[in-house]
């Protein structure tokens, strides 16, 4: 990769995300930490207003923007091949937008380009989840970013029922079904939801604040804590 290349790379890398760490950019662009803080340095002496330092992590100011960018014919491919995959699982209103965004990006490719990416020999079968799931699945989605509390009734895979108040945090796709990873008011604890074993769903006016305990990113360090105890446990 040209460092012409590499810098841009890096650019993008970083105005995708929060905060990037050295380590996460060499690991990206497959150069040693210390090529990516020469080439932070530069970047920001050339004026791309990057905040951060080496041992913390970067990210850009808010307001910095980069000219249309164009895709490659393997890039528009991808989008292509990832758009056909989701289409049938996600619900009906995000499948719309993915389809709209498609169209915007094939409307200004290149002639041979767009003919690459329409032709990809890559399909998804129109099999899902039903109308149902994908209704309640772009409920709980709408929920999840309004952080808005959601009361459901729910059969568990022993046919067992309840009730619950819930705090909405995550839909994850498992190949065959959509889960709901939440917080239970009811129980106190994380649980997961199949979301096509939700029989009644109403989404509540109150909303709730990211606690501490209660949030995604520690359900992810909970499981994260727990498997490392297994791989641990067998390893022993």
């Amino acid at each position: 990769m040209r460092r012409a290349e590499r810098l841009f790379q890096i650019v993008q890398l970083i105005r995708g995300r929060r905060l990037s760490t050295a380590g996460f950019l060499a690991g990206r662009l497959e150069v040693s930490e210390r090529t990516v803080y020469r080439d932070v340095a530069e970047l920001m002496a050339q004026g791309v207003p990057i905040e951060g330092e080496a041992g913390v992590g970067y990210r850009m100011q808010s307001g910095f923007d980069l000219p249309p960018l164009m895709f490659t014919k393997h890039e528009a491919q991808a989008l292509v091949a990832s758009v056909r995959l989701a289409q049938p699982r996600l619900d009906v209103a995000l499948a719309a937008h993915a389809e709209g965004a498609m169209s915007k990006i094939l409307a200004v490719l290149p002639g041979a380009e767009r003919a690459a990416a329409e032709s990809l020999a890559i399909y998804a079968p129109p099999v899902g989840p039903d109308d149902a799931t994908r209704r309640r699945l772009e409920t709980l989605r709408i929920a999840a970013e309004g952080r808005q509390l959601a009361r459901i009734a729910y059969v568990d895979l022993q046919e067992r029922r309840s009730e619950r108040v819930i705090r909405p945090l995550g839909c994850f796709y498992w190949s065959a079904v959509w889960t709901l990873a939440a917080w239970c008011e009811s129980r106190a604890g994380f649980r997961n939801f199949r979301v096509d074993r939700i029989e009644r769903l109403d989404v509540l006016d109150d909303r709730f604040r990211d606690e501490p305990g209660k949030t995604l990113a520690d359900l992810f360090r909970l499981v994260e804590n727990e498997q490392s105890e297994r791989d641990t446990s067998t390893d022993a």
